[in-house]
């Protein structure tokens, strides 16, 4: 592991529990979502402890399908009994939109409970090496909350497809390449696009893998499915407006690093002048944290295209 993200990590972990951030002390359930007021669409919000993530339950006639598998196993449950409790429905699908731990985590909980957990052949993938790395990370400091076994979500293909599930039909799009992750699905339904963490509304965006200008090219991919809702992985859903502002926010991130002449080995001094420039200029953004992580990943892209 790069020395830079062991550092990250520990500044996370103190961090999580005092930073300045939206995320609720308490996880919740919004019925109906607040951003569209479509009734059929509810957010579950994790704590703060889970990163302030989003999983979203889509309401069928018959059933309902979830949208990722949380950071926590428990948020993950969660999310589930409270939208069972909401609908009198039962959850029967679920989908892992990318390989990130607050996506794929829960997907054994829920494959005991008898919820289908699906995802890409890309996303599947990568979930080995990510589940490695990550549980190195943060199994200690969540056990017994977290899986040592290796999520393993079905594997529905590797092209775009429909899904079916509670009486209702929804697309899975096999995106054309990376973005915060390797890979990435993206789901529409009867004009709402849930899109993961390729859009943080109002929160700072996971920039561990430094692929600014590929994540940019998916937001174009997610513009062209033109849809009415867009809903984040992390902060307020809304209209495609979201998706211009999360183009911005990484033109901007792009500008300062490029600015400061980047080097393959990233100048300590020039990363933190670029996190506090974003910090500034973003002044209520939710996990500030995730700057240290992602930032040095961003310089050592951009130094290579200079």
């Amino acid at each position: 592991m790069r020395r830079a993200a062991l550092l990250a990590l520990a500044l996370l972990t103190v961090a999580c529990a005092g930073a300045p951030t939206p995320a609720p002390d308490r996880a919740h359930l919004a019925h109906p979502e607040p951003a569209s007021g479509d009734a059929r669409v509810h957010t579950y919000t994790s704590t703060r402890r889970g990163f302030a993530t989003h999983s979203y339950v889509i309401e069928g006639p018959t059933g309902l399908v979830l949208i990722d598998a949380q950071f926590l196993p428990s948020a993950a449950l969660d999310a589930v009994e409270r939208a069972e409790a909401a609908t009198g429905k039962k959850v029967e699908l679920a989908v892992v939109l990318h390989a990130n731990p607050d996506k794929f985590n829960g997907t054994k909980v829920l494959q005991d409970r008898g919820v289908e957990v699906v995802t890409s052949a890309q996303v599947a993938a990568l979930i080995p090496d990510v589940h490695a790395l990550r549980t190195r990370w943060f199994f200690d400091r969540y056990k017994p909350d977290y899986p040592a076994e290796l999520p393993a979500p079905t594997v529905f293909g590797d092209a775009t497809r429909q899904l079916e599930a509670g009486g209702t039909t929804l697309t899975a799009h096999v995106l054309g390449g990376p973005g915060c992750s390797e890979a990435h699905l993206a789901v529409t339904w009867e004009g709402h696009l849930f899109v993961g963490d390729l859009v943080s509304s109002q929160n700072h965006a996971w920039m561990e893998l430094g692929h600014l200008d590929a994540w940019k090219a998916r937001l174009a991919e997610l513009r062209a499915l033109e849809p009415r809702f867009v809903h984040p992985g992390r902060g307020p859903s809304g209209g495609p407006a979201l998706l211009d502002a999360q183009t911005a926010y990484l033109d901007h991130v792009l500008e300062l690093v490029r600015a400061e002449n980047p080097t393959a080995k990233p100048d300590e001094a020039a990363v933190q002048r670029v996190a506090a420039k974003l910090r500034a200029a973003y002044p209520s953004y939710g996990q500030p944290y995730f700057l240290q992580v992602g930032l040095p990943a961003v310089f050592r892209a951009a130094a290579k295209t200079r």
